[in-house]
C-alpha cells in the first residue's frame, strides 16, 4: 500500500509584473491559507515520508509551511524542476521514480497537473483543484508506477474554502 498525496501550492501575488513566474510568493491569502491547510493535513494523520516541491516560489513555501506543521526536516524537503508546471504524465514520470522504500510521499505542485493526476487516479473527483488544496489517496500497490494499478481509495479531499461539514 502506497500513500500519495498531492498539494497544490498556495496562492500566489501577480502584484510585481517584473517577477519571472516561478519567482512569485504567496499573496496574503496564501499566506493565510498554507498554514490553514497544513494543519488540517496534520490533523488528518498524513505523515509523508518523502516531500518533493516544484522549485518555484509559491510552491516551495507551501512545502515548507508545511513541512513545519507536521515537524517534517526541512533539510529533507526535495526540489524537483520537473513538477514546476508539470502535465499528469510528467508527474506520474516523477512520482514513478521515487524509491519504492517510500510509503507515503506528497508532491507539491500546479495546476493544470495536479488536477489532471487527481482526476486519473480518482476519476470525477474535481473540475479543478482550488489553490492550496490537497487530495491524498491510498493506493493498492508496492510500486510507485501509478500509470497501471489496481484499487485507490480517497483518504482526504480538502481546500481552503471546504466548510468542515462538507463531505
Amino acid at each position: 500500500m502506497k500513500t500519495l498525496t498531492l498539494l497544490r501550492h498556495a496562492k500566489s501575488s501577480w502584484g510585481d509584473a517584473t517577477l519571472a513566474d516561478a519567482e512569485r510568493p504567496l499573496n496574503g491569502r496564501g499566506e493565510r491559507d498554507a498554514p490553514m491547510m497544513a494543519e488540517r493535513i496534520h490533523k488528518a494523520g498524513i505523515r509523508p515520508s518523502l516531500i518533493i516541491s516544484s522549485p518555484a516560489l509559491r510552491a516551495w513555501t507551501t512545502a515548507k509551511v508545511l513541512a513545519e506543521e507536521i515537524s517534517y526536516p526541512n533539510e529533507f524537503l526535495q526540489r524537483e524542476k520537473d513538477v514546476y508546471l508539470a502535465s499528469k504524465n510528467t508527474l506520474l514520470d516523477v512520482i514513478g521514480e521515487q524509491d519504492n522504500g517510500f510509503n507515503s510521499l506528497l508532491v507539491v505542485g500546479h495546476n493544470p497537473g495536479m488536477t489532471e493526476l487527481a482526476n486519473f487516479l480518482q476519476p470525477g473527483l474535481t473540475q479543478n483543484l482550488p489553490t492550496c488544496a490537497v487530495v491524498s489517496l491510498n493506493i493498492d500497490t508496492n510500486d510507485w508506477d501509478l500509470r497501471d494499478i489496481g484499487s485507490v481509495e480517497l483518504a482526504l479531499y480538502d481546500f481552503p474554502k471546504r466548510q468542515p461539514d462538507e463531505s
